[in-house]
């Protein structure tokens, strides 16, 4: 008997499904727990109103979760798409990759964005005096991060993990821990430098940006095994290709 052998279908049919499976139930807690402050922000976000919608925490959040089944009928048709014309754009390969490479990129795609979107829209939103405030400024490290609470952690930590997740799926030029951070400690410093621009009343923070990066090469590090890293070629393929 070969134990060296490949698991059969369905029990890589059962491992594929475990992912989705907890991702559901992740939601389906997170929906449960947040229930009441949801609530509160629908009739507003249902009869289209901006003020008690779309400039609160909670209205941003339900307004994600009503619109997660366009995000996935996009991801779908961008599948499709791919599949249809055989090559999977980003994945290496000329054709023949199959449908899986075409699901993982488009969900990447569609992931980056409505992930990342609805996190960019609260950290720019107002304080309570835009435009009159003085711009606040925190450079002096780790000094802001125990005012921040257990909820500030998370929701830092948060604000760039799809962008970790996703970004190195999608893109193999990022498929490393380095560039990861890179891009979440980049993506983080725009919008600190942002809020300073614009005179949000917030505070600027560096530890703002330290716990985004961290965040992104948490989230890349879930995400690992579906990286997708550039082919590497051979320093002798020349010569033996010359040989032959």
């Amino acid at each position: 008997m070969n134990h060296n052998a490949s698991p059969s279908a369905p029990a890589r049919r059962a491992r594929r499904a475990v992912l989705p499976s907890l991702a559901v139930l992740g939601v389906a807690g997170a929906l449960f727990l947040l229930r009441g402050p949801l609530m509160m922000s629908a009739p507003r976000c249902m009869a289209g109103r901006w003020h008690g919608c779309y400039d609160t925490f909670n209205g941003v959040v339900l307004m994600t979760l009503v619109t997660l089944p366009l995000a996935v009928a996009a991801a779908w048709v961008l599948a499709r798409v791919r599949i249809a014309r055989g090559r999977p754009a980003g994945c290496g390969t000329s054709t023949g990759t199959g449908g899986s490479s075409a699901w993982r990129l488009s969900l990447a795609e569609v992931g980056m964005v409505h992930g990342t979107v609805p996190f960019l829209w609260l950290t720019m939103m107002p304080g309570a005096a835009p435009g009159s405030a003085p711009a606040r400024v925190s450079l002096v490290p780790l000094r802001d991060l125990v005012t921040m609470g257990p909820l500030g952690i998370v929701g830092n930590l948060l604000v760039f993990a799809p962008l970790g997740f996703f970004a190195p799926i999608r893109f193999p030029a990022l498929a490393s821990l380095p560039r990861i951070l890179a891009l979440g400690a980049g993506c983080s410093a725009l919008v600190e430098s942002a809020q300073y621009v614009l005179w949000l009343d917030r505070v600027s923070s560096v530890d703002d940006v330290l716990v985004n990066a961290a965040g992104a090469v948490l989230a890349g590090l879930a995400s690992r095994r579906w990286w997708r890293t550039p082919p590497r070629t051979s320093a002798h393929t020349p010569a033996t290709s010359a040989a032959a």
